[in-house]
């Protein structure tokens, strides 16, 4: 039996359950990809690896050295694409004004006082001159902005989602790429949380319904195989 991210957290039964009940088939990659990094900015990493209890003192939302050890990965990602020409997207949240309250304010509030340095991007996976920039004020990188009609102009057919957390931005992100038809790739060391449970707990369910949950070699081999952007 294979080894899977959530392994020891989801029941056998429950596993053996959707796999009876027909979810978890692979989706496979397409020959157009564009690679997400959803909010990975000091704000969610620190400015230097730290454990969780530690990072949050310098910023409160951080989700620690998980996150430092998924930038790692996302190097490799980021390596590939720029060598294969293809498009690198950065949805990101953006400094906060005085019209984002409502629902965000009351359920995070910590959101709403980061400092300017957190919302720096993390050197190294940072946006380079070419790659899109794609400010959001919620979740989802489709919320409220023009990301379909980015990849609908460049062909667009497989997302490969990648930063945090893996609960929130990576999930909202995931479950409407599906919802728009593209082939949805989620490197599970290449995305993070500060929940370890919440993190395999869903990866599981994205992997039975939306999207196909590898480790980041796995996709750099996929990928390996897709053509060049000419």
């Amino acid at each position: 039996m294979s080894e899977n991210i959530w392994d020891g957290v989801i029941p056998q039964d429950e596993v053996d359950a959707y796999e009876a009940a027909g979810f978890g088939r692979a989706s496979g990659v397409g020959s157009k990809p564009a690679l997400l990094i959803i909010d990975v900015q000091y704000r969610t990493v620190g400015t230097e690896p730290k454990p969780f209890w530690e990072s949050i003192k310098e910023f409160p939302t951080s989700c620690g050295e998980v996150g430092w050890q998924a930038v790692a990965q996302i190097e490799k990602l980021v390596a590939q694409f720029r060598e294969k020409g293809w498009p690198i997207i950065y949805p990101y949240v953006a400094p906060k004004e005085n019209f984002d309250t409502g629902r965000l304010a009351a359920k995070v509030p910590a959101l709403m006082g980061v400092a300017a340095k957190g919302y720096e991007f993390v050197p190294p996976v940072a946006p380079q001159p070419g790659d899109i920039l794609l400010p959001k004020r919620h979740p989802s990188a489709f919320f409220g902005t023009p990301l379909v009609s980015y990849l609908v102009e460049r062909g667009i057919d497989t997302l490969v989602v990648t930063g945090c957390t893996t609960s929130g931005c990576v999930r909202g992100s995931v479950v409407d790429g599906f919802a728009y038809n593209y082939r949805v790739v989620v490197p599970h060391d290449a995305v993070y949380d500060r929940s370890l449970t919440s993190h395999k707990v869903n990866l599981f369910d994205m992997n039975a319904k939306y999207a196909d949950v590898m480790s980041t070699d796995e996709a750099v081999s996929a990928l390996s195989k897709v053509d060049a952007a000419s």
